[in-house]
C-alpha cells in the first residue's frame, strides 16, 4: 500500500514539473507542410450501376501548406484550430463528348481544391520531457471544397456544394528547438469526404479543328481524401 502511494506521489510530482515547464507559454503558432497519401475522385456518385457508381480517379503525394494556432486552457488539455489549403489535380482521360455524331474521349486535367478548418482538442502527456511534449487529439472538421477539370478553354464553376463535416484524430510531438521555438511532427487520420456540383463555362470549342461539344447540365462529383496525413511543423510558442 505505501508502495502505491509512493510512486502515486512521484508520478504527482513528475506531472506537475513537466507541466510547469510547459504552462510558461499558453499559445502556440504553427506554419506546417501537410502531406497525405492519397485522395480518390469519384465521377459518377450517383450511378445506378454499381460498377460505375465506385469506379474512381485517384491522385496521390498529395502536398499543401497549413496553419495550426493552439492555446492551453486547463493543465492537461490544449484547444487547437487547423487551417489548410488542399489542392491536386492530373491529367486523365475522364470527359466524353460529341464531335458531330461522335463519341469520344478526352484527356483533361481534373482533381480537387479543398479548405479544411478543423477544430481539435489536445490532450498533454504527462510523461512529456523538458524538450520532448508529446499528445493526442480528436476533433471535427468541416470542409469547403470543389471539383477541378480544365481542357483547353473550359473550366468548371460550382453550382451547388453540399455541406460536409468530418471527424479526426491525430498524435503529435513538438521538440523545444529553443524556449520559443518547437519543431513539431503530427501523424493524423481523417477521411475528409464532400459532394459539389459543377457545370462547364463554355459548352462548345474547336480542338484539334474540330467543334467539340460538351453536356451544359449540372453534374455531381464525390471527393474522398482517404489518405494518411503527415505534418512537419515550425512552432513558436508565445
Amino acid at each position: 500500500m505505501f508502495k502505491i502511494f509512493l510512486n502515486t506521489i512521484i508520478l504527482f510530482l513528475f506531472s506537475v514539473s513537466s507541466f510547469a515547464q510547459f504552462n510558461e507559454n499558453k499559445l502556440g503558432i504553427a506554419i506546417n507542410a501537410v502531406y497525405t497519401t492519397s485522395a480518390e475522385i469519384f465521377l459518377n456518385p450517383n450511378a445506378s450501376d454499381l460498377e460505375i457508381r465506385n469506379k474512381s480517379y485517384a491522385l496521390e503525394d498529395i502536398l499543401n501548406p497549413g496553419l495550426d494556432i493552439r492555446y492551453r486552457f486547463w493543465q492537461e488539455f490544449i484547444l487547437g484550430l487547423n487551417v489548410e489549403y488542399i489542392s491536386k489535380t492530373a491529367n486523365a482521360p475522364n470527359l466524353t463528348a460529341f464531335v458531330g455524331n461522335q463519341v469520344i474521349t478526352l484527356e483533361v486535367e481534373d482533381g480537387f481544391r479543398v479548405i479544411p478548418i478543423e477544430l481539435t482538442v489536445h490532450y498533454f502527456f504527462p510523461f512529456s520531457t523538458e524538450n520532448f511534449k508529446f499528445l493526442m487529439g480528436g476533433g471535427l472538421g468541416y470542409y469547403r471544397g470543389e471539383f477541378i477539370r480544365k481542357f483547353n478553354e473550359v473550366e468548371l464553376e460550382v453550382v451547388q456544394r453540399k455541406f460536409a463535416l468530418g471527424i479526426h484524430v491525430s498524435a503529435s510531438m513538438d521538440y523545444m528547438i529553443l524556449d520559443n521555438l518547437s519543431a513539431r511532427f503530427e501523424m493524423k487520420f481523417r477521411n475528409p469526404q464532400y459532394n459539389v456540383k459543377s457545370k462547364y463555362t463554355k459548352t462548345e470549342i474547336i480542338y484539334q479543328g474540330n467543334v467539340i461539344q460538351i453536356p451544359d447540365e449540372a453534374f455531381e462529383t464525390k471527393v474522398d481524401i482517404d489518405g494518411l496525413t503527415f505534418i512537419l511543423g515550425l512552432v513558436v510558442n508565445i
